[in-house]
């Protein structure tokens, strides 16, 4: 366990939880998680809660409750989404030991590896739902989806950390940048609202009655298509018909700018380049090395590069206006 979550002994995350008066049984399992430490802990009630204890200098406390105020309206429109608990002090959000944490119900039901036409259009239609909330308020204190963000920064670190291989750092970089270049104009352009953020299959649970979006630690402020194209990745024909499924229930409920879908490929390459500075920014915590053993390898970066050059290929003038 890494030095910022040290303090964090089972003893101490049930002293979390009975903060505000709830009684733990002792039963403390720590679930898989890179980002921040989570746990499920039994109550002597025989409910079950999903405590997450966030990173320290991830995200500030504003921020949080930014993230927490989302939940909340998407719990009071009766969208399915898991929302965090007060745990009776009159706050969603705790502080232990200098973490802060909050509890969330939890809820029952699996992750699935891929989904049917119908199962892509119920996902829609909840999209669409959470959208339009989103879409209502802004998020003051969470970042936006910027190539700053997304491209520049992480590849500066990749560059500072020493991370690719020497022979192919400024290829990666090159395409990397060019990809940030052509995409910016249209992505400022694109209506920006409160969105999930990180909409992976893993972060839906599908429950008794149906999807339940869960994991909104990535929530920020960006275009709505950044929500859907993570459940139809690439540019395959099979790709395209599965958006097409899922725009079929998201506009049920709201309309959706049609034009953006020219961002899923930049999209993805943007995520590709996040998603390795992150891993190299978390590379002293034991469970990312753990988690990303190819991580230093050339095979990774070969892979990685590859990826984003036939991205950038596909960019042809004017394909992301």
């Amino acid at each position: 366990m890494s030095a910022p979550f040290e303090a964090l002994t089972p003893d101490r995350v049930l002293d979390a939880v009975e903060v505000g008066g709830l009684r733990c049984t002792g039963r403390c399992l720590p679930l898989r998680a890179f980002e921040n430490r989570v746990y499920e802990v039994e109550l002597d009630d025989e409910r079950r809660l999903v405590v997450k204890f966030y990173r320290p200098g991830r995200w500030s406390r504003a921020a949080i409750l930014d993230e927490h105020a989302f939940l909340g309206e998407l719990a009071a429109a009766e969208i399915s989404a898991v929302a965090p608990l007060d745990l009776g002090r009159g706050s969603t959000l705790e502080e232990i030991d200098g973490i802060l944490y909050a509890a969330f119900p939890r809820v029952r039901g699996r992750t699935l590896d891929e989904l049917d036409e119908e199962g892509l259009r119920r996902i829609g239609r909840l999209i669409g739902r959470a959208h339009a909330v989103g879409s209502t308020r802004t998020a003051p204190h969470r970042p936006r989806l910027t190539v700053d963000r997304y491209v520049r920064q992480p590849v500066e670190l990749l560059l500072a950390g020493d991370c690719i291989p020497g022979p192919l750092a400024s290829r990666y970089r090159d395409v990397a940048l060019r990809i940030a270049d052509a995409v910016e104009p249209a992505l400022a352009r694109a209506l920006a609202q409160r969105i999930h953020g990180d909409l992976h299959l893993g972060n839906i649970l599908w429950a008794a009655d149906g999807p339940v979006l869960v994991d909104f630690d990535d929530f920020l402020t960006g275009p709505p298509v950044q929500d859907l194209w993570l459940l139809a990745r690439g540019d395959t024909e099979e790709a395209r018909r599965a958006r097409e499924h899922l725009l079929a229930g998201y506009e049920v409920f709201r309309e959706f700018d049609r034009s953006t879908l020219a961002l899923c490929e930049p999209l993805r390459a943007l995520r590709i380049v996040y998603m390795s500075g992150w891993i190299a920014q978390r590379w002293e915590d034991a469970s990312f090395r753990a988690g990303f053993p190819a991580f230093r390898t050339d095979q990774y970066w070969m892979a990685e590069y590859e990826v984003l050059y036939q991205i950038f290929e596909s960019l042809t003038p004017g394909s992301v206006r």
